[in-house]
């Protein structure tokens, strides 16, 4: 996303499925790179892989962009 992506907002690059379209191409985000799933962030479901990503997104968003 060229202007960056807000806490809760959708990455458009996620397919309908919630699949990363750019998975595995050189063009992908470094912050993306940077995420290693783990059983504590995926749980047993894609609900709760989901509901981390978002306690993670808010909790390192800048206060000033809330």
């Amino acid at each position: 996303m060229p202007l960056g992506k807000k806490a809760g907002e959708r990455c458009i690059q996620l397919t309908i499925d919630n699949k990363c379209m750019l998975f595995g191409q050189a063009n992908r985000p470094a912050v993306c790179l940077s995420i290693s799933p783990s059983d504590e962030m995926c749980g047993d479901d894609s609900t709760y892989a989901l509901n981390w990503l978002i306690a993670l997104e808010k909790a390192t968003t800048p206060s000033s962009t809330l």
